[in-house]
């Protein structure tokens, strides 16, 4: 049997984000009261209004939010096949917080699971940060982050996209940022703030396309999982 698995966060007025970008804010525009007066039908409707950062909630990072080259695709300008794919997704939640994940760790975590990475593949580190810390002050500082070493397995495992259930995958405590550093160099773009729960130790196809907004470096994402829970099941593409 196929199922859909949500890998997204809420998106509320109140939610952690990265410090420094914009905060989420959601209000009410209109209301069933305020527009009923207009039709003499008994219809009427509301929305919500809202504004988020491109890089706030679940989301995809543009090579321009990585890279300051004029030339750096926006997210509208980058191609739709990174944001879909066979997909894995890696267990490294025994990683202590605040220190570096290893290319020795994801060795080890990718014989755990008994999957095979292939070239091209999607990537996705689950670190239980969103499990444990969701909604508190410490889901933006308490986890682990991919150092040097594991950034470059990612290059020459030939990963095509990675994410993380956390607002960044380089270790919070850094100053140097090796991930993000790759990304620039390599030109291999991630998503953070999943929820990476119901994937752990799976393969799956993953579908995550960013809003188009012109000209914006990261692109909100409502990120999903096609699982196959047959015996042996896969990717389903």
């Amino acid at each position: 049997m196929t199922r859909l698995v949500d890998l997204s966060q809420n998106i509320y007025e109140g939610m952690g984000v990265y410090p420094g970008h914009l905060k989420t804010v959601t209000f009410q525009h209109a209301t069933h009261e305020e527009t009923a007066p207009r039709f003499d039908s008994g219809f009427s409707f509301q929305t919500l209004g809202f504004m988020l950062n491109d890089n706030g909630p679940t989301h995809v990072d543009s090579f321009s939010h990585l890279d300051p080259a004029p030339d750096a695709e926006t997210i509208d300008q980058m191609d739709l096949d990174l944001f879909f794919g066979p997909a894995l997704c890696l267990d490294v939640s025994h990683v202590t917080p605040h220190t570096d994940i290893t290319a020795e760790h994801l060795d080890a975590a990718l014989d755990a699971s008994g999957l095979d990475l292939v070239a091209g593949d999607m990537c996705f580190f689950y670190t239980a940060t969103f499990d444990r810390h969701h909604g508190s002050p410490e889901y933006l500082t308490e986890f682990a982050g991919l150092g040097e070493t594991a950034a470059e397995w990612i290059v020459e495992r030939g990963i095509k996209t990675f994410g993380v259930d956390s607002p960044t995958p380089d270790n919070p405590a850094s100053t140097s940022y090796p991930t993000h550093m790759m990304c620039r160099r390599e030109h291999i773009t991630h998503y953070e703030n999943l929820v990476l729960t119901e994937v752990v130790d799976r393969r799956f196809t993953f579908v995550g396309f960013p809003l188009k907004v012109i000209g914006a470096h990261g692109g909100p994402t409502r990120a999903v999982a096609l699982l196959d829970d047959r015996p042996g099941g896969g990717p389903v593409i």
